[in-house]
């Protein structure tokens, strides 16, 4: 800047004095609601891998004392048949979170495919794939999973299908949202100006761009899928009535409640503590890729 006849200038500040962004991977650590989230899932993963070396019984063994409360040998008590009611929560979680995470690979995968498309091409493509999803909209998740049931049948993948289906509309909307507006930014005009083809700008520039929101919504969804899993196996519409799974095993207690109160709030809690876990990590993770932060 000129001032009175002479030049001053400030130094040009150099690529070392400028801060370092914190990575995402910093900012889960220094957000309490991430560390709780991902200390209390990664618990509850190493106990269903290790399932069999944790607890030394089978959950279907029928060999024990039927309704025993709690105590050292039994830590959860027995059930009705006599099994240990620890073992079949340790079990049941595998059935849980298999069925969380797959259904929302599932869901992503089409939903994010139903949405890009729609939002890139716009037109026919559009009309066709909105209009089913606003279709999908207008009833709740849950009871498009039950009717996807009565139609598929029970059993574990028929389950898998009817939530991946009922769950595809909520990443379908999120993508095309995100895809209507990074159109028509400057990167993508000049990829199309260049000649590139619509898949190429699709899954280089655009996709991408709109993983954040996406991966947030992936999230919350497996906290989603688990409650529908439970709901479907409570009602009776879920897997084998042998296999163990939190649902399966809340419906089996309800002629016990007022004999057996462990029955039922045992798997009620691993479901609680499951889901709010995951919703903490999602949480945390809404708030380090949300741009308006940066």
């Amino acid at each position: 800047m000129r001032r009175g006849g002479a030049v001053s200038a400030l130094p040009a500040a150099s690529a070392e004095d400028m801060p370092e962004r914190p990575t995402a991977y910093q900012f889960l650590l220094r957000d309490k609601r991430a560390i709780v989230g991902m200390a209390v899932l990664g618990l509850i993963v190493i106990s269903t891998v290790c399932a069999s070396f944790i607890s030394p019984y089978d959950p279907l063994s029928q060999e024990f004392d039927i309704l025993q409360p709690p105590s050292p040998v039994h830590p959860l008590g027995t059930d009705d048949l006599g099994r240990d009611l620890f073992t079949r929560i340790l079990y049941g979680a595998r059935v849980s979170l298999f069925v969380g995470v797959v259904t929302v690979t599932i869901s992503m995968m089409l939903g994010v495919a139903m949405g890009i498309l729609a939002g890139y091409y716009g037109g026919w493509i559009d009309i066709f794939f909105m209009r089913y999803i606003d279709l999908q909209w207008a009833f709740p998740n849950f009871i498009i999973a039950v009717y996807l049931v009565a139609v598929f049948g029970t059993g574990l993948a028929n389950v898998i299908v009817a939530i991946s289906l009922a769950f595809l509309d909520d990443f379908a909307r999120i993508t095309r949202g995100m895809v209507l507006s990074i159109r028509e930014e400057e990167y993508v005009l000049a990829a199309r100006s260049i000649g590139a083809s619509g898949p190429v700008i699709m899954l280089r520039h655009i996709l991408p761009n709109a993983i954040a929101p996406i991966i947030v919504q992936a999230t919350l969804s497996v906290s989603f899928a688990i409650l529908a899993e439970a709901g479907l196996s409570f009602l009776g519409l879920g897997v084998k009535a042998s296999t163990p799974t939190w649902g399966l095993i809340i419906s089996d207690a309800r002629s016990f409640f007022t004999r057996a109160w462990w029955l039922g709030i045992y798997p009620g809690l691993a479901i609680m503590i499951t889901v709010l876990s995951i919703n903490f990590l999602g949480d945390a993770l809404r708030d380090v890729l949300d741009v308006r932060n940066d």
